[in-house]
């Protein structure tokens, strides 16, 4: 029987929000994530490499790009966790990391994806949480490319890397505490 109810429907999401590493670190153990990708988005250079974005100059962001599953974990509670663990009020930085290729985005893949990441923007914003506004682009899909394969599974690979237990550690250890709930288990 073709297009079966049993077939699962995935969905994609794609974030921007400083270092790549930072936020596969995260978004690996979150439940309902399948898988997650690094990359980049929001350039004009065809087929980018990491040193052409590290130099400022492509218009790329450094992004992940996850596959979840909808019924485990929705749009809004992956972008829950984004915010809760990276600074969206900072324009193009993240910490040290300064330069539009660090910056705040959230590449919607559909009007739906759009309407829910601009109505948790706003109600953010209006809970006063941080002490500045929300930065966070809003802006459509582009082409992705992965980025090299040395970049994936970075964090995993690479735990005592310095820039992992400076930056990256912290923000693994902040989700499993303020998201103890989204972590897949035995994470």
């Amino acid at each position: 029987m073709s297009g079966s109810s049993s077939e699962a429907v995935r969905e994609l999401a794609t974030l921007g929000g400083g270092c790549f590493w930072c936020l596969e670190g995260v978004f690996e153990l979150a439940r309902g994530v399948e898988r997650v990708e690094s990359g980049y988005m929001g350039g004009q250079l065809p087929h980018p490499t990491y040193q052409a974005v590290c130099s400022g100059g492509t218009g790329h962001a450094e992004v992940v790009q996850l596959t979840f599953d909808p019924t485990v974990i929705s749009f809004r509670e992956i972008l829950e966790i984004f915010f809760g663990t990276h600074d969206p009020t900072t324009l193009n930085r993240q910490g040290a990391d300064v330069g539009t290729q660090y910056r705040s985005a959230i590449f919607y893949h559909s009007p739906e994806q759009q309407r829910v990441a601009e109505a948790l923007i706003a109600e953010l914003n209006a809970a006063g949480i941080w002490d500045a506004p929300i930065v966070t682009e809003v802006v459509p899909l582009q082409s992705f490319f992965k980025a090299e394969e040395y970049h994936q599974e970075y964090f995993r690979r690479n735990p005592y890397q310095p820039y992992c237990l400076g930056v990256v550690g912290p923000k693994v250890a902040k989700f499993r505490k303020h998201f103890a709930d989204k972590l897949k288990s035995g994470a």
